[in-house]
């Protein structure tokens, strides 16, 4: 019996570091009020205190801009680091766990949000705070909070378990995207571990208050069919009269044919149900209808109608003769063989060239009867010129890379309502200004950059020797690879310089991108261009081009599609199967020069 006793009692005590963890997981740490004076002091109340513009102005004697509200560069130097500089120059790791959460926001019009996150367990006891910052996707910083710790507290490891919540933002625009970045405090000069970034969306109108409040989202749910004879009969319930939506359209289409119809219902006779006739539609045929609210941008209700055969008085199953009888099926079996003969000599071919893409014939099958909805879209047109890309790149990977950024920017060009500046087809002002002078000035004028991160990129340059092998220098020639190739990089590495400078002083990041193609890895990306967007070539020609232009790809209801730079469909133009050809080559030179290394 005392044994029994004797190994409870060991088990509830060794239980008991347990729970005391648990309570230490459970821990929602949010922001307190407290006097700038008591975190610098070192006070018991000041754990986790908010920094307000006031404080900075008290500390700095400036108000720092609007937008950045409280946040100001190295920060954890300019409000703690007079008293100790050395609290303010130690290693802490990025935060972990950042969740973005909606809370109540009694405005219908926008949304509200609140950022938590764990702190990492490097660096723990040395941490002084959390600068957390809101960006729009693609557009310029909203919000940002500052958050700091008094300087003589030091958190143990057990405390990563924690949970650090900010303040709320506010008055964001539903359905939209943006960015928050959690950054570690404090932020020493050469490190790129210490913020955490998520991209999240807002809630849509149709989430936050219901379909039945939002004109942009609402879209008739309940649609009735129904055929009598060669008349089809629709009907579908109305907009909730607090809308305002008087008229609605329907389009039915089929193997080419399009029925379009605007429908103007009478509120008078049913203010819930309206119903409406197709007409002209063909006998056997499957058609996909769409019925929405006459309105910008409106989400559509997609539904199929089957028009079934109607026999004919007088009409004999027999009517078809000997001679089409036999001559139909045969006709039918020498297309079948030349339709098999012409896709299995095609399949060899493009084996062969290149290596494709195999996707299942049923999950096209299924993506192409999902019935999901596609949004057609127009640019806007605020801007009466195209925006301006500068493609910046490394010559150090050889002719292939070359070719292939040529390619791309030729597609871009052609395809993407894109102007592209690119040193390789302005050798004349090249010549002129100097290589250097004309990047720069390229950089100031651009409004996006585009640098192509490759292997080459963090090669260090190396000034080529008088003597050298013709060959080499002919095939470099084609491609102007040896002339700009010292100054090339240097304006790669002016950009970075450009891209931290923008970054320390909270500035917009949205006109510098990174990509690299699928030969290339994104460790290639050096760790300045690590801070900006950042896409995989030629798979995200979606997402590059909504940055370059400002469109979402995703909306309430429906998505962008573009045919001519979707994954599938880009390689069907001759621009996009030049540039497919070109990275499928320089990915072939590329992993041959991997295997020689790996030899050597």
């Amino acid at each position: 019996m005392w044994r029994a006793a004797l190994v409870l009692y060991q088990l509830l005590t060794l239980g008991q570091p347990l729970w005391a963890r648990d309570d230490v997981t459970t821990a929602v740490i949010t922001p307190q009020d407290c006097r700038l004076d008591c975190i610098r002091q070192g006070g018991p109340g000041c754990e986790y205190c908010r920094i307000t513009k006031s404080d900075v102005k008290k500390a700095l004697g400036f108000n720092s801009v609007t937008p950045f509200g409280s946040c100001i560069p190295w920060p954890c130097f300019e409000l703690l680091g007079d008293e100790d500089p050395k609290i303010c120059q130690h290693y802490v790791q990025a935060p972990n766990d950042v969740k973005v959460e909606s809370v109540y926001e009694p405005n219908p019009t926008s949304d509200t949000i609140v950022v938590s996150w764990k702190p990492s367990y490097y660096g723990i006891a040395f941490l002084r705070g959390f600068q957390v910052s809101l960006q729009a996707l693609g557009g310029s910083t909203v919000a940002c909070q500052l958050f700091l710790f008094h300087r003589n507290l030091s958190l143990p490891a057990s405390h990563a378990q924690r949970v650090y919540k900010s303040d709320p933002f506010a008055g964001l625009s539903l359905g939209s995207q943006y960015a928050v970045t959690v950054m570690a405090l404090p932020v020493p000069e050469e490190w790129e571990r210490f913020y955490r970034s998520k991209i999240f969306s807002t809630r849509s109108c149709a989430e936050k208050n219901g379909l039945e409040q939002c004109k942009k989202d609402w879209y008739p749910k309940h649609v009735e069919v129904q055929q009598e004879g060669t008349a089809i009969t629709v009907t579908f319930n109305l907009a909730p009269p607090n809308l305002g939506i008087t008229s609605y359209f329907s389009l039915c289409y089929a193997n080419g044919m399009k029925n379009y119809i605007d429908i103007t219902p009478n509120s008078g006779k049913n203010k819930t149900h309206h119903s409406y006739q197709l007409n002209d539609l063909q006998e056997g045929t499957n058609y996909t209808c769409e019925l929405a609210a006459n309105e910008v941008d409106a989400v559509r209700k997609v539904f199929s109608i089957q028009v079934m055969h109607i026999q004919k008085d007088g009409a004999s199953p027999l009517s078809v003769t000997l001679s089409t009888a036999l001559i139909l099926p045969l006709c039918l079996a020498v297309v079948a063989i030349l339709v098999v003969l012409l896709s299995v000599l095609i399949r060899k071919r493009s084996k062969l060239r290149m290596k494709k893409r195999y996707m299942k014939p049923d999950i096209i099958k299924q993506h192409q009867e999902s019935g999901t909805q596609e949004e057609v879209l127009s640019l806007p047109r605020s801007k009466l010129t195209p925006p301006r890309l500068l493609i910046c790149y490394s010559s150090y990977d050889g002719p292939a890379h070359v070719k292939a950024v040529m390619q791309l920017g030729a597609f871009i060009q052609q395809h993407m309502a894109t102007q592209v500046c690119l040193d390789l087809w302005d050798s004349l002002s090249v010549a002129e200004e100097g290589s250097m002078a004309w990047h720069c000035r390229q950089i100031r004028e651009s409004d996006f950059i585009l640098v192509i991160c490759s292997r080459g990129l963090n090669h260090k340059p190396e000034y080529p020797e008088p003597e050298g092998d013709d060959e080499d220098e002919e095939a470099d020639r084609g491609l102007n690879v040896g002339s700009n190739a010292f100054s090339t990089d240097a304006a790669v590495r002016l950009i970075g310089e450009e891209v931290g400078r923008a970054k320390a002083r909270g500035q917009d990041l949205s006109k510098y991108m990174a990509a690299v193609f699928e030969y290339s890895e994104e460790t290639d990306i050096p760790t300045e261009l690590r801070l900006v967007s950042h896409y995989t070539l030629t798979s995200d020609l979606p997402l590059l081009f909504s940055h370059l232009h400002g469109v979402p790809l995703h909306r309430p209801g429906g998505y962008l599609k573009i045919n001519h730079i979707s994954e599938e469909g880009f390689a069907k133009l001759p621009a996009g199967a030049a540039l497919q050809w070109a990275v499928y080559e320089a990915g072939m030179v590329m992993r041959a020069k991997r295997h020689h290394s790996v030899e050597a």
